[in-house]
């Protein structure tokens, strides 16, 4: 079935911008826009340099990262100094400091977890990037540092970080390039879902034998459940829950379903919004609904009925670059949507879903670039945009 589409009107109103390079200053007074539940306003909380992930506390603050290797606490209106013990990142291209998450006994462990690149220990003295045909000549010759996304866990006590654990990592680790993944979801057992991206090197991510182009499931000491679908298979890492995986930006359960969805990068076309199943093959780069950077064809979904295909596609991309469930009562219509933020179609992706089905979807944008969106704890939605003069918002019913 195909889902409608409604494109929300233009904005009602762009007020002048008056710019404040304070940590937590406001950046621009609220404007707002229609969305076809009605008005709607956004606020400016707080200007962010290359934020990456919001996550909030139980006590209703909120951590941010920044890919640059800072985490942030916002709280009673102002934006806290960097966070002391975060580990070093390698920051470069899409690498840094990526996902955040709280661990579901915060209030007894305080953990947080986060999701970075690593550089090799030791890096090559030879490193060098090999060109892609595949990628029309995007490909970034110059970065030749080795890395893996890493994921860590630590207490949170007052502004630092204490006893600082790596969890899980890539591997192996590659040469340059991006797609890293590192978001991440709790799920209702208690075990930790990772985003792991294929690092732009399209076979490894129908390899079992390496990470990535993976989801991955492990215990929140970075353990492995038992129960995983290749714990027993041979030549298989056990940490697999689903393969095949181009770049996976956004995760999560959708609540009362127990039911685990993503929201995937396709090359030029084919972004996915995926149903995530045990042991599940998508395919990746053997079909796409879209096609190489140089135009080269990939075979459809539909011509290898044994991968699973997206419940939904785009083509044009919208760049997914997150993704959220609406449980809130602030805006009532909206209970039970799955909202994609988007890069390249900067603006909120909201899709309204009947069971397994997507029946609807509407694009609520402003003209920016939409990096992560969570659920505040009013019900309210935070949003960060993208890129070096970025913002974190507030988005409440107008009137």
């Amino acid at each position: 079935m195909t889902p409608r589409i409604i494109l929300s009107a233009a904005l009602a109103a762009l007020l002048a911008s008056s710019a404040n390079s304070q940590a937590g200053g406001a950046t621009a007074a609220p404007r707002t826009v229609q969305t076809q539940s009605g008005p709607v306003r956004i606020e400016t909380l707080a200007a962010l340099e290359e934020p990456w992930a919001l996550a909030y506390l139980p006590d209703g603050r909120l951590l941010v990262t920044e890919k640059p290797g800072r985490l942030r606490i916002f709280g009673n209106g102002k934006l806290s100094d960097p966070v002391g013990g975060v580990p070093a990142v390698a920051y470069l291209g899409q690498g840094g400091l990526l996902g955040v998450a709280v661990d579901p006994a915060f209030d007894r462990n305080h953990f947080v977890y986060l999701a970075y690149t690593e550089a090799a220990a030791v890096q090559p003295a030879d490193a060098h990037e090999t060109d892609e045909p595949r990628f029309g000549g995007f490909l970034d010759m110059k970065d030749t540092a080795v890395k893996g996304l890493a994921v860590a866990r630590a207490r949170l006590d007052g502004n630092r970080l204490q006893d600082l654990q790596v969890i899980y990592r890539q591997e192996p680790k590659t040469i340059g390039r991006g797609h890293f993944g590192g978001r991440m979801a709790f799920a209702p057992d208690g075990t930790l879902f990772i985003t792991s991206s294929e690092r732009q090197r399209f076979d490894p991510a129908q390899d079992p034998s390496v990470n990535l182009g993976k989801t991955v499931r492990i215990n929140s000491d970075g353990s492995i459940p038992n129960d995983n679908p290749f714990v027993n298979v041979k030549g298989a890492r056990p940490e697999i829950w689903s393969l095949g995986h181009r770049n996976i930006l956004g995760i999560a359960f959708q609540p009362g379903t127990g039911r685990l969805w993503e929201a995937e990068m396709g090359p030029k076309g084919g972004d996915e919004f995926n149903l995530i199943e045990r042991g599940a093959n998508y395919g990746w780069p053997i079909v796409s609904e879209g096609s190489h950077y140089n135009d080269a064809a990939i075979p459809k979904h539909a011509t290898h009925p044994e991968f699973k295909p997206p419940v939904r596609s785009w083509t044009p991309t919208i760049s997914p670059s997150s993704l959220l469930f609406y449980t809130g009562s602030r805006f009532p219509a909206w209970q039970g949507n799955a909202f994609i933020g988007g890069l390249s179609g900067q603006a909120l992706i909201r899709l309204t879903l009947n069971g397994t089905q997507v029946t609807g979807e509407e694009r609520i944008g402003w003209g920016k670039r939409v990096r992560d969106v969570v659920q505040a704890p009013d019900g309210s939605l935070t949003v960060i945009t993208d890129g070096k003069d970025a913002e974190l918002l507030r988005l409440t019913p107008a009137g």
